[in-house]
């Protein structure tokens, strides 16, 4: 699976109950790097990917911070955004979940044609 497909999947599973409760990442950017990633709580968004069968089959370690930036290829400040408590309060719903992490994919997907269109540009410049 590619990471966008992995994404969308973690997605998708958060949009199949939006109303489920989840609690989200304690204050992740105050922990010191080897702590932030064993760092994982009851009941989050990354134990919503975990929980997921076809996941694990493609590498999902566990729910913890760490295995989940390493799978899904996020920065930590894309999940300090995604889940942090300071971001979301102490709890958040599936939809509120998958809408931030759609937020993360559409911003890669926009940063991909921009990337696309500067390049172009440069190319006709130079080839003029």
């Amino acid at each position: 699976m590619s990471r966008e497909q992995r994404l969308e999947r973690w997605i998708a599973l958060l949009r199949a109950d939006p109303d489920r409760k989840l609690r989200s990442l304690n204050e992740i950017e105050h922990l010191p790097q080897a702590t932030r990633r064993e760092c994982r709580s009851e009941n989050s968004p990354l134990t919503v990917a975990y929980e997921d069968p076809l996941l694990r089959s493609a590498g999902l370690k566990s729910d913890r911070v760490g295995d989940c930036t390493d799978f899904f290829d996020l920065s930590d400040r894309e999940m300090h955004f995604a889940f942090c408590s300071c971001h979301v309060g102490t709890r958040l719903s599936g939809y509120e979940a998958a809408e931030r992490l759609d937020h993360i994919l559409q911003r890669d997907a926009w940063r991909r044609k921009l990337r696309s269109t500067v390049s172009s540009l440069f190319g006709r410049i130079f080839r003029a």
